[in-house]
């Protein structure tokens, strides 16, 4: 079929393997002089480390693998002379004779499933409350890493007599579906004009293996149907068996990797992560386009043993197409891998032609009775999915990291406001600022009244004066007003200090501070209950310790709640000792019992305006809690269980 005859035919895939694009001949020979490398891939990725293998009796599978020198020759063709098949499972030495999979010793396996085990409870245990740059991307990464263990490492390392699940993958319209159905010899998957096609996933499967997917633990998630439902969609997986497919392999077609349906691109990489092999389709007009590329790079990456199909290619530019796509593969590092084209013909009954086909039936063929190539090619894969979680999980690793670090970063900001606040307060306590208003009045009531000079009384026949305590009430109620005003006021400042730190951080930091930039209800009953009894506090010192003079004690008697409001005024005046309340103090019960009450006094103070400010300061730790952020210990646990993985395996 020429490219003028496909302008005019009609696909019944509508871009599947086989229907004709009308400029992918010229548009693939131009690719070839202007393209060099893929649109928009990366070529800077490094090879993935394959080096640790699962079976202790892997050495000779630890070999690099073999180049070919020549990347301009074109890949196997299907259908012409000269025509070869590449062996599957090649890119690395092979077991030796003997040497499977599932000849792990059982206390190998037991603690490679104990340490995955533990690995995947601490990446369940993650929690990313704060939503930062990254933090989508990290719940992604913890998402599918769970489903990766769930699905298939964990299920593989159970299980590994399990036949090999083949995944087909690609880009919307590669034909992904037609090649799924040729290879069954039968309609197992939907395939049309209208895009997607294939929503629910498909598993065609030889039926003595029907069991290990209707009943195992692979994609163990998913609900096993005979067909496709509306209900199920995503969440099913439809079993198709059919003798035409080899025992020992399944293929399971998946949704399209740019699918503009974002739950299809999601359950396409879901089963991506479950699959022991990849088979990848493109075209030959597309084989170019960033999103192929980028599927490459994962497989790479993730050291996934993979398989290219190169359909829709035209017979007039098969030369030109493949020595480009050859020398592109050959560039990203995917030159040895094995490559299959299909060229273009036409399809019926959304199948197509049995002798394009040939090659790839005769690979999966060998696949299967190859035991021990399959058990390779197994194995390789699992060990490039625990390769990966090298980087992936400490990857995951320091993004909770920054998690902790900007709560840590707002948690300081919230001891720096407090402290600052109670600084504040020990400055008033010392330079006289506390002394004014009402308690500077109420003092001065006080003295020059006379209650003053009363409240200390010569001894007249071993009996006290009568006392004025309405004065002495409110004075001391003064005082206790006065000290509650500065707290609040400094607890006031502290807290819209915060809240302007925060806003000032991120937006999520305004979101955390919401309703926090003011203090809380009762911080005004609590601090008047705190000054209160460190006023009863200060009368008891002043009652044990504060001793007179003994020349003075013969002479005078003193009221002890008076003299603790003389001791407040001597502690609060900042006069350095020069005014008359220090004055009258230090000549009754003398400079040491002043030093030390005072000190006493004022640490008890200080450590009960702390609590206050701790309890004020616990709402914006609750704030932080609430959204979720975990503690460093959280992330040591993560990168411990990546170690003890390491050293499991």
């Amino acid at each position: 079929m020429t490219a003028e005859d496909a302008e005019g035919a009609v696909d019944t895939d509508s871009g599947e393997v086989g229907s004709a694009e009308a400029e992918s001949g010229d548009a693939a020979v131009e690719a070839a002089d202007d393209q060099p490398a893929p649109r928009d891939a990366d070529q800077s990725v490094a090879p993935s480390d394959d080096s640790d293998q699962l079976s202790a009796t892997s050495s000779d599978a630890d070999q690099p693998a073999s180049t070919s020198d020549d990347s301009d020759q074109p890949a196997t063709t299907s259908g012409d002379s000269g025509r070869s098949t590449p062996t599957p499972g090649t890119s690395e030495a092979p077991l030796r004779k003997g040497e499977r999979l599932e000849d792990l010793p059982p206390e190998a396996v037991q603690a490679l499933t104990t340490a995955l085990d533990a690995l995947r409870a601490s990446i369940a245990d993650l929690r990313f409350g704060l939503d930062l740059p990254g933090s989508a991307e990290a719940k992604r990464t913890q998402a599918d890493l769970l489903a990766q263990l769930d699905n298939y490492v964990l299920p593989r390392i159970r299980t590994r007599t399990a036949p090999a699940l083949i995944v087909i993958a690609g880009s919307t319209g590669a034909g992904k579906s037609t090649l799924v159905n040729s290879l069954a010899e039968k309609n197992v998957s939907r395939t049309g004009v209208r895009r997607p096609t294939t929503g629910t996933p498909v598993l065609a499967c030889h039926p003595e293996d029907h069991k290990w997917f209707a009943e195992g633990e692979l994609l163990g998630a998913l609900q096993r149907l005979d067909k496709p439902t509306q209900e199920a969609a995503m969440a099913g997986l439809v079993i198709v068996p059919t003798e035409k497919l080899p025992q020992g392999v399944a293929l399971l077609d998946t949704p399209d990797i740019d699918s503009v349906v974002e739950e299809h691109h999601e359950i396409a990489h879901r089963m991506l992560d479950a699959a022991d092999l990849w088979i990848f389709v493109t075209t030959a007009a597309r084989y170019a386009d960033a999103p192929a590329w980028n599927l490459l790079r994962l497989a790479k990456e993730r050291g996934a043993r993979l398989a290219i199909v190169l359909s829709r290619v035209q017979q007039k530019s098969a030369d030109v197409v493949l020595k480009h796509f050859g020398r592109m593969l050959s560039e990203y590092g995917l030159g040895d891998i094995d490559r299959f084209v299909i060229h273009e013909a036409e399809v019926a009954d959304g199948r197509l032609p049995d002798n394009e086909m040939t090659d790839l039936r005769l690979w999966l063929a060998e696949l299967s009775v190859d035991e021990d190539r399959r058990a390779q090619a197994v194995r390789d894969t699992l060990n490039g999915v625990l390769n990966s979680f090298r980087t992936r999980v400490p990857a995951l690793a320091r993004h909770l990291e920054s998690q902790v670090a900007f709560r840590a970063e707002l948690r300081s900001d919230v001891e720096a406001a407090y402290l600052s606040a109670l600084s504040t307060i020990d400055k008033a306590s010392k330079n006289g600022s506390l002394l004014h208003g009402e308690v500077l009045a109420r003092w001065q009531d006080f003295a020059g009244s006379g209650d003053l000079m009363r409240s200390l009384q010569l001894r007249r026949r071993g009996r006290a004066a009568k006392q004025a305590p309405e004065r002495v009430l409110a004075f001391k109620a003064a005082v206790r007003t006065g000290l509650e005003s500065v707290i609040v006021a400094a607890a006031n400042r502290a807290s819209e200090e915060v809240a302007a730190r925060w806003r000032h951080r991120s937006e999520l930091g305004a979101k955390l501070g919401e309703n926090l930039d003011r203090p809380s209800d009762n911080l005004v009953r609590h601090t008047g209950r705190a000054i209160a009894s460190w006023q009863d506090h200060l009368g008891e010192l002043v009652r044990t310790e504060g001793v007179a003079k003994r020349s003075v004690s013969k002479l005078v008697s003193f009221d002890p709640e008076s003299l603790s409001l003389i001791f407040m005024v001597a502690m609060f005046s900042g006069s350095n000792g020069e005014g008359v309340p220090h004055r009258l103090v230090n000549a009754l019960l003398g400079a040491e019992s002043l030093r030390g009450i005072g000190a006493k006094a004022l640490s008890d103070l200080r450590a009960r305006i702390g609590m206050l400010f701790d309890e004020e300061a616990m709402r914006y730790v609750q704030a932080l809690d609430s959204a979720g952020i975990p503690d460093e210990s959280v992330a040591t646990r993560l990168y411990q269980a990546t170690y003890n993985l390491e050293v499991a395996r």
